[in-house]
């Protein structure tokens, strides 16, 4: 009697039969898709499939131990969004992983040899590989661009430099709108507010400066209170924003004499409220424009018309006769119009375009949600670094998008050191020190209660960027009417 023997369907499959061509055909594919470099070793090409499984094993680690690190600490998911050297691995790393998964799949396909499966099966698998490569092909594609784009705005944006720690447990960001532009000469940051915000909660006061305070002082040990010892008070001329040129003027006696004017502004800042100032982060006009656009613009509803001027003369900083006019209810704004929403004078009071200019801040902060910035991430990684500087280290950066989340689940508060409570041009700073104390201590007060309750309240750089659009010109400087803020802008 004849000695039956086996036959190994996986390397012979002419021997074997069609429902088995057909399952082999689907295993070797499976194989593949989860591990790239199997069926190469399975086929004795052990040269190739060492490199091969080492790539995706590396590759199998490094996703599991990013899953462990973020169930531990949700934080690292940030940091890993953020970090430059870790961007810049997964940018080179995701390519080679996505060639090696290609290859190996074509490889694949090869080894199966399509003549051996049956044709009603040929259809199918044919069509399943074609999806398995778009699913490999197309993410990754799409993934390297992300992952690109977002590794030059961490480089061109966040500066180097150590993390800081939060101060009596806030960090305080000094928000510049910026006036520089065509037919002006150097940087006077009309728009002056500084961020507060609470390192465990989020809980964020808005604290609003005017560009003419006079007499502003500056700590002991700072270059410019060696020049000022009584204050910035030269007379009407000295007035806060102009404390920025002050600053480049005597840029060698800074520590960073290319940062002299915003260190010189942080300096004032932080003598005037009372809160040591640790960043800053500043936004020119026409950049704003260009970021709103890239956040596909932004949702508000105003209550009254509000008057669209032709260009500012640089000669006298007025603008010229009204061109158009954006009307009352629900409008949706391009970079153009909100501009103009937040900076526009003419027929209204400095009080109501302060309320306008907070309308336009908290539309971005609330425009800005994951949605938004996934789907639209490159126009913003592209017009953020022209329309935003600052010194926020990169390193620090996964803190502050964790904090700007909190920042945007809660109300911001605001507190404009202006008349009736502090006079422009005879500050009383002892006073306005006093006010930021008290404000900071009733949000601190609300935060406790809230923890305290069943349901805790719960951005940094997102929060910051919206807050420092206050466009050119003076700040409020008459007493704030009593009606209701909704009559003249709101947010839906």
């Amino acid at each position: 009697m004849a000695e039956t023997r086996y036959v190994d369907p996986i390397h012979y499959p002419a021997y074997a039969t069609q429902p088995t061509r057909d399952l082999r055909a689907w295993m070797l594919l499976l194989v593949t898709a989860v591990l790239p470099g199997g069926v190469q070793l399975l086929f004795g090409a052990r040269r190739w499939a060492k490199v091969s499984l080492l790539i995706t094993g590396i590759s199998w680690i490094l996703v599991i131990a990013a899953a462990v690190a973020v169930l531990v600490d949700k934080t690292f998911a940030f940091t890993f969004g953020t970090n430059p050297f870790i961007l810049t691995f997964l940018t080179v790393w995701v390519p080679i992983v996505a060639i090696n998964w290609v290859v190996c799949l074509f490889d694949t396909l090869r080894r199966i040899k399509l003549v051996t499966v049956s044709p009603r099966a040929r259809k199918r698998f044919i069509a399943a590989f074609c999806a398995l490569l778009l699913i490999v092909v197309g993410p990754m594609a799409w993934g390297t661009s992300m992952l690109n784009s977002q590794r030059q705005l961490m480089s061109e944006l966040f500066a180097s430099g150590k993390a800081v720690k939060p101060v009596d447990g806030r960090y305080n960001i000094l928000l510049l709108g910026s006036d520089a532009g065509k037919g002006r000469t150097g940087i006077r940051p009309d728009s002056l507010s500084l961020a507060s915000i609470d390192a465990d909660t989020g809980a964020t006061l808005i604290i609003g400066l005017p560009r003419n305070m006079q007499n502003v002082p500056f700590p002991e040990g700072t270059p410019l209170h060696e020049k000022y010892p009584q204050g910035y008070n030269c007379g009407s001329e000295c007035l806060l924003n102009a404390v920025f040129q002050q600053g480049e003027e005597h840029r060698d006696e800074f520590e960073n004499p290319k940062r002299a004017g915003e260190q010189a502004t942080m300096d004032a800042v932080s003598a005037i409220t009372g809160l040591k100032t640790q960043y800053y982060v500043m936004v020119n006009l026409k950049g704003f424009e260009k970021l709103i656009d890239s956040l596909g613009g932004i949702t508000l509803v105003s209550g009254k018309r509000v008057p669209i001027s032709s260009k500012i003369d640089p000669s006298t900083g007025q603008h010229g006769p009204v061109k158009g006019w954006i009307e009352p209810g629900k409008q949706e704004l391009d970079g153009f119009h909100a501009l103009w929403f937040a900076r526009s004078r003419e027929f209204s009071s400095d009080y109501e375009r302060m309320i306008r200019q907070r309308c336009v801040q908290t539309a971005i902060v609330k425009q800005m949600d994951p949605a938004t910035v996934l789907t639209r991430f490159q126009e913003i990684a592209k017009a953020t670094p022209g329309a935003v500087a600052t010194d926020i280290p990169s390193s620090q950066v996964d803190t502050f998008v964790d904090l700007a989340l909190k920042v945007k689940s809660q109300k911001i508060e605001s507190l404009d050191l202006t008349p009736p409570r502090v006079t422009p041009s005879q500050p009383d700073f002892d006073e306005a020190r006093s006010l930021v104390a008290d404000k900071i201590a009733q949000l601190d007060k609300q935060s406790n209660a809230q923890s305290a309750g069943p349901s805790a309240a719960t951005a940094g750089v997102g929060a910051g960027i919206g807050a420092a659009i206050r466009a050119q010109g003076s700040s409020p400087s008459e007493k704030p009417a009593k009606d209701d803020t909704r009559s003249i802008c709101y947010v839906p």
